[in-house]
């Protein structure tokens, strides 16, 4: 799981086995395989940071 951050300030853990697409549109969209939309605070490679970060442990 990583932990993100909704546009509202709500930390939110995410399995990222669920992530399809991660853009930035200004805003980060975070596309989960089921349709559903996140807008996150953080970076597109701040996302792919976290992914690779918790592969590695």
């Amino acid at each position: 799981m990583i932990e993100v951050t909704k546009m509202d300030g709500k930390k939110i853990l995410l399995n990222p086995n669920l992530m399809e697409t991660v853009e930035e549109t200004p805003d980060t969209v975070i596309t989960l395989t089921t349709g559903r939309k996140l807008i996150v605070k953080e970076g597109r490679q701040d996302i792919q940071n976290l992914v690779k970060s918790m592969i590695m442990k």
